[in-house]
């Protein structure tokens, strides 16, 4: 027999993995749609580490904040890819993780962090498809 909480993490891996191709198609519309510069990929890649390295979605958001400070690379205003990212962690990514907690009946916050480390995972592999798509 299972234990409880090998169940209730199975079924989180299940939620999780069933919510990809939803976390890829938002991460694409962000990078292919928002405004923003002559973004390198080592500094979206400087994005994930931090989301690998934190249990805060709010320090997350906070690095966001900083690049944005720091250059034009992330955009700026109401249509930059900074603030698609954190509308995306705000809506799109806490909505899945809350309904995949609840249907697990966990808590949603760790759901949410490994959703918002997904998404920004896959943001780094097309940002670097992006970047390249036209290279010889």
């Amino acid at each position: 027999m299972i234990p409880i909480e090998s169940k209730t993490e199975l079924q989180v891996q299940k939620g999780i993995r069933q919510a990809e191709d939803e976390l890829v198609i938002w991460i694409q519309e962000a990078l292919d749609k928002a405004k923003y510069g002559d973004l390198e990929e080592s500094q979206f890649r400087n994005l994930v580490r931090v989301s690998d390295t934190t249990e805060s979605v709010e320090a997350i958001k906070n690095f966001i904040r900083y690049q944005v400070g720091r250059d034009k690379k992330w955009g700026r205003g109401k249509e930059s890819l900074a603030e698609k990212i954190i509308e995306d962690i705000d809506s799109n990514i806490k909505k899945t993780a809350q309904i995949i907690a609840e249907c697990c009946q966990t808590d949603f916050k760790p759901i949410w962090l490994e959703l918002i480390r997904r998404y920004l995972g896959y943001g780094a592999r097309h940002l670097k498809y992006l970047r390249d798509k036209d290279k010889p």
